[in-house]
């Protein structure tokens, strides 16, 4: 049997892999027709918005695309020719700055003890050009006979080139990018114009038999992407204006040039804002004598992007890239190494659409788990497996952090029940060892306690194998009843005060019971449980079945306990008249069983959730209080 399923399984992965080589192969080796293709798609998300706009304008097709276009043009133009002119404004102006740029080398290389003046390559060449002491460059050399040589210098000049020759020197280095350009804006403009053609096409290619999927999927991917644009953009601008102002107040010179490289090299995730930071900050330190004006300069930085990293971003587009932090470093680097620099500045688009992909086309499923921002594990299935570790302080660390926002109830409605089925689950299965057992055992016992507001949860306790015994919600109980007393509070209170809970059927319930007594302790409501081998006991002494306002059946498997459920109701009616009689149902979320057969006419109210039932509690005892 292992060796037919290896000869089934090793096919598909030899088949996988050579798939994964040729995409990498394609992407690599055609990256001179695929970047441009790529940057006209990507345009297309930024401009459509705009397009749209000037069409409800009333402006056609044509004249809107070719609009849009254009402005994109002449941004870019804008946005290149002052980068070109503060560059040159900036070259003309370093010589001036040059003693003190060899002034603050030599104190540096006095510090680092003479290790930045032994660099090599062109920064040491730099270095040395600065702070050497021959200024032509040469040194005498010793020679054999004891006599001192000064070396000679020689110049080669070249020819001068003739104006064809120049003019074609020049027209080489312009035109790859030039033709690059051209071909983006060729396919920028025909896919604006067939973008409701190109729409219909992909539907039709991905899924055409599930329209109204497929149809959500492309809409999904195109108003994500467009969103994501157009912050990130106007995030970038207003970045970029706000160094520009900043820098102007502090006398930097070619501020504009910062700021408009700060909004430019921000589009590279994460690294992009501070290689312009160290540019400027070098410049400011070449410019002041001192360190003022380049500490004030980075500090500068520092400040504009932790305020729009940690209080702008999040709001405007944080959370719809649908991307983890640690997938936009991977993909930064993978699409670096494929495209180099266009595809580092493309890397973050390129992986979120791949991410959207995968949350709609089952193939690609792998990418969306590995590279989304949605945890790989559900809450109740992180729940179980910190469980399964033995690791109470993260489960509570995380249940605190989610409690936040929102209440207990609510918290053991949506993590802590189907956790609890989770284990309940292997544990018939019999798929968990001993030593899992006690592990899950204590650590939902700590849980329970720390969120229930118990000092000593964090304690080490004797667990012997609690899960299989149905002794987790009884030595809850137990503990909560030495903290309480032995009736779990006194009876001199008023009457019509006191909720009263029971468990149905197995050990389970007893434990949900125990789960609903403290949530509802957790809201100052008295609330006590009974077992169910409890009720045909004697009743405590000195209680009085005035005193119970509420009386709540509990059970985890209704299907199985209908029938008793409905005779408990019948019971406890007669035995406290004066009480609502309420049901909880807490059957397992992962098997959606039908409960429409259970029906309880004895139930003055059936709740199928803790926050239900505590809301239901909540307002009858109210509505005792105001009578």
């Amino acid at each position: 049997m292992s060796d037919s399923l290896t000869s089934r399984t090793l096919p598909g992965a030899v088949a996988g892999l050579v798939g994964t080589a040729t995409v990498l192969a394609l992407l690599y080796f055609g990256r001179d027709v695929l970047i441009p293709i790529t940057l006209a798609f990507i345009f297309s998300f930024l401009i459509a918005p705009f397009v749209r706009a000037l069409r409800h304008l009333g402006l056609g097709q044509t004249t809107s695309v070719c609009t849009g276009v254009l402005v994109v043009t002449v941004a870019l133009l804008a946005i290149g020719a002052v980068i070109v002119q503060q560059v040159g404004m900036m070259g003309a102006s370093l010589p001036q700055y040059q003693d003190t740029i060899a002034s603050k080398l030599e104190t540096l290389d006095e510090l680092t003890r003479g290790t930045l003046g032994s660099l090599g390559g062109p920064a040491g060449q730099l270095i040395e050009h600065f702070t050497g002491d021959n200024s032509n460059g040469t040194a005498p050399v010793l020679q054999s006979d004891g006599s001192v040589k000064t070396p000679v210098l020689v110049e080669i000049h070249e020819p001068a080139l003739k104006p064809f020759q120049l003019l074609a020197k020049v027209a080489s280095s312009v035109w790859p990018p030039l033709e690059t350009a051209g071909i983006v804006f060729v396919v920028l403009i025909f896919v604006l114009l067939e973008h409701e053609s190109l729409r219909d096409r992909f539907i039709r290619l991905a899924g055409g038999g599930d329209l109204r999927a497929t149809t959500i999927a492309v809409n999904d991917a195109g108003e994500r992407l467009s969103r994501f644009f157009i912050s990130q953009f106007l995030v970038n601008i207003a970045t970029g204006l706000a160094i520009w102002l900043g820098l102007s107040l502090l006398g930097l010179g070619q501020a504009l040039l910062w700021g408009t490289m700060t909004a430019v090299l921000r589009f590279i995730p994460y690294v992009g804002v501070w290689m312009a930071a160290v540019c400027a900050t070098v410049l400011a330190a070449a410019v002041d004598p001192g360190w003022s004006l380049a500490l004030m300069t980075l500090g500068l930085f520092l400040a504009v992007e932790i305020i729009v990293a940690q209080t702008i971003e999040p709001k405007l587009y944080g959370h719809t890239t649908g991307l983890s932090p640690l997938s936009v470093v991977v993909a930064a680097i993978f699409w670096s190494w494929i495209w180099g620099p266009v595809g580092l500045v493309l890397s973050t688009p390129l992986t979120l659409c791949l991410v959207v992909a995968g949350r709609y086309i089952r193939a690609l499923k792998v990418l969306e788990i590995m590279f989304g921002e949605l945890p790989a594990l559900t809450m109740p299935q992180n729940f179980y497996q910190r469980a399964l570790s033995g690791d109470a302080h993260e489960i509570v660390t995380s249940a605190k952090r989610y409690m936040q926002h929102k209440s207990l109830a609510e918290y053991c409605d949506k993590v802590l029940l189907p956790a609890l089925h989770l284990a309940s689950f292997d544990l018939r299965d019999q798929s968990i060892t001993p030593q899992e057992e006690e592990k899950v055992a204590g650590s939902i016992i700590a849980v329970i306690e720390a969120l229930s507001g118990s000092p000593r949860w964090w304690k080490k306790r004797r667990r012997n194998s609690v899960l299989a015994a149905g002794g987790i919600g009884r030595q809850l109980r137990e503990q909560r009843i030495s903290d309480t007393g032995e009736w779990q509070g006194s009876f001199d209170v008023p009457a019509g005060s006191v909720v009263l809970s029971v468990g149905l059927g197995s050990s389970y319930a007893e434990l949900a019971t125990e789960i609903l007594v403290r949530i509802l302790r957790e809201q100052k409501i008295d609330a006590r449980s009974r077992n169910f081998d409890e009720l045909d006991a004697a009743p405590p002494p000195g209680a009085s079945p005035e005193l119970v306002a509420i009386t709540i059946l509990i059970s985890v498997d209704p299907l199985n306990d209908c029938e008793q459920m409905t005779a408990m109701l019948a019971k406890m009616r007669e035995r406290l008249p004066h009480s609502k009689q309420f049901a909880l149902l807490l059957p397992s979320p992962f098997e959606n069983p039908d409960l429409k057969t259970c029906v309880f006419p004895d139930a003055d109210h059936v709740s199928r959730s803790y926050e239900d039932v505590l809301h239901s509690c909540q307002l009858a005892m109210k509505g005792r209080a105001t009578l």
